[in-house]
């Protein structure tokens, strides 16, 4: 089974940042498109950004562009999503998928940013 495992998040002040990283199992990271994910209080869970098996190619959400990084390293099984300038609309648990994603989600993990 895939294993999703997100890790990184935490309180920061609005203008901050923070590295997010998502452990994969087995040759996920490799195989297929990696996006993260997010979800905040009473809303659904929307798309931040993507990055392709390669790692060539990467798209984000109008929203976050400019300020997040999505990056992977292959040989660690690991994706990653370096965000800056956070705001306080940004506030949400963030999760890592397939892209599109698949049905399996990991525990995500909090991102708080005060105002």
């Amino acid at each position: 089974q895939v294993q999703l495992v997100e890790s990184g998040g935490g309180l920061v002040q609005a203008g901050g940042s923070l590295r997010l990283s998502c452990a994969t199992s087995g040759r996920t990271n490799i195989v297929y498109d990696m996006g993260w994910y997010r979800q905040a209080p009473g809303k659904e869970r929307e798309f931040v950004a993507a990055i392709d098996w390669s790692g060539g190619s990467t798209r984000y959400a109008d929203s976050v562009k400019g300020r997040f990084t999505i990056s992977k390293d292959n040989a660690k099984n690991t994706v990653f999503l370096q965000m800056s300038s956070l705001k306080p609309e940004d506030t949400a648990i963030y999760y890592c998928n397939r892209h599109p994603p698949s049905d399996y989600w990991g525990q995500g993990t909090q991102v708080t940013v005060s105002s």
